[in-house]
């Protein structure tokens, strides 16, 4: 349900439409799509480094108010129309944790794009609520 975004996407300050083509950029996104599965496939068990960096990257931030942008699943209360979902959106974290959700302007296409991936999210959890896991 992942909706990259390469209309957004910059290297080093420079837009990924410069540094390269639709369609090199197309195959970037389709493999960052399925790069969870590569590496499981890789080391035979699911990723645990990257997140447990990322953890700590954020405790940081909370705990010396760093003000750090970085994406998080958070509960969307209204974000680009959505509601009861949680995904995640780039948000900046300091001392009060969520300081503010950063809303990208995007699209009607990239909208679709995320309401498709809110509405997967909501009939998996469906699924969990009525196995009753939670």
């Amino acid at each position: 349900t992942m909706v990259p975004l390469p209309r957004l996407t910059t290297v080093g300050g420079v837009p990924l439409s410069k540094l390269m083509d639709d369609e090199t950029s197309e195959a970037i996104v389709q493999r960052t799509r399925k790069g969870g599965g590569e590496i499981v496939k890789l080391l035979g068990t699911s990723a645990w480094y990257a997140p447990g960096a990322a953890a700590a990257q954020m405790a940081e931030a909370i705990l010396t108010d760093r003000k750090l942008t970085v994406p998080v699943s958070i509960r969307l209360d209204g974000q680009y129309g959505l509601s009861d979902v949680y995904l995640g959106l780039p948000v900046v974290l300091g001392k009060d944790g969520i300081e503010k959700v950063i809303e990208l302007d995007l699209t009607d296409d990239e909208l679709a794009l995320l309401n498709q991936s809110a509405n997967s999210v909501k009939s998996v959890m469906k699924v969990l609520d009525d196995m009753n896991l939670f």
